[in-house]
């Protein structure tokens, strides 16, 4: 007889069983969802005071959107301004240099690429996704710092030209890897279709393949945007930590996230001070979920619609 003959003790055996993973699983996903809102009702909590606290509101809302950030003294000002420049131009840096990058080095990979060259090139890189922070952040402190002062004769050592450049470390591989699986999930057929035009391979790439899987690209360069965006330990070794409001690139800056890695552990609990670096934390939670959420919702919505021809 069969060992995998179906009778009614083995299929009330199986259900059960599939009763029960499916039970786990369920829990497993609601305890990680949990999790997620815990930390967000927390942090939400922490900074509800700058808003509903009568004293609190009052040390910190009338500072709030000055250029001035000197949490520490007889005159406390809790200004985000220079946090929010900083972030933006270390961000910028980095996305000029991460997304071209990526997105070649994608499309080579799935265009031009011989398959052993891309079996080697694509976990490489996927590996470099996950480098420590903290290795980049001293290869920038230490190499990339004085390579950039000498090439820009920067007043600055530590600016945040430095730290943009560190940070497209980081948000390379991220880009790299979804654009080149959106480049990889183009079907051949429409590459054939070209080449049967008499297009030439560069021709194909340019002009249908990328085209083709342009969501999935802007999906990654949203990721690679939001990781820069959350960087902390490469801002905090490679900018110079000074929260000046310029838009120069070789001045040094302070971040959102640099801010909060740098301060929270002096902090006193309770103090305004406390409360406005959880607010920072509820910023870059929400810019967070919204990126993840347009590249989940609608980017993929949107390529999934592409290749059903819909």
């Amino acid at each position: 007889m069969n060992k995998f003959s179906s009778t009614p003790a083995v299929n009330q055996r199986a259900k059960a069983v599939d009763q029960v993973m499916r039970g786990v699983i369920t829990t497993l996903a609601l305890v990680s969802f949990s999790f997620i809102f815990l930390i967000l009702l927390f942090t939400f909590k922490e900074a509800k005071d700058v808003f509903f606290d009568a004293e609190t509101r009052q040390a910190v809302l009338p500072t709030l959107l000055s250029t001035n950030w000197q949490p520490v003294s007889e005159n406390p000002k809790y200004g985000i301004v220079p946090l929010l420049i900083g972030t933006l131009k270390t961000t910028l840096i980095a996305m000029v240099i991460a997304i071209p990058v990526g997105v070649l080095a994608a499309l080579y990979t799935a265009c031009f690429a011989p398959i052993w060259l891309r079996e080697i090139i694509k976990p490489v890189v996927e590996l470099l996704a996950g480098f420590p922070s903290v290795v980049i952040g001293f290869f920038a402190l230490f190499v990339l710092a004085g390579a950039l002062q000498t090439l820009t004769g920067a007043e600055f050592r530590l600016n945040a030209l430095v730290g943009g450049v560190a940070i497209s470390f980081s948000a390379i591989p991220i880009i790299f890897t979804i654009a080149e699986d959106a480049l990889s999930s183009v079907p051949k057929s429409i590459q054939e279709a070209s080449y049967g035009l008499g297009a030439t391979q560069w021709e194909t790439a340019f002009y249908i393949t990328l085209p083709a899987a342009y969501p999935g690209i802007f999906a990654g360069a949203l990721l690679g945007f939001g990781r820069a965006v959350g960087e902390t330990m490469i801002v905090l070794m490679a900018t110079g930590n000074a929260p000046i409001s310029s838009w120069t690139l070789t001045d040094s800056a302070r971040t959102l996230t640099a801010t909060i890695g740098a301060e929270m552990a002096e902090v006193v609990f309770g103090d305004p001070h406390y409360n406005v670096l959880f607010l920072i934390g509820v910023v870059l939670f929400l810019f967070a979920l919204l990126l993840n959420s347009i590249a989940e919702f609608y980017i993929k919505a949107k390529l999934m619609r592409k290749f059903r021809g819909s």
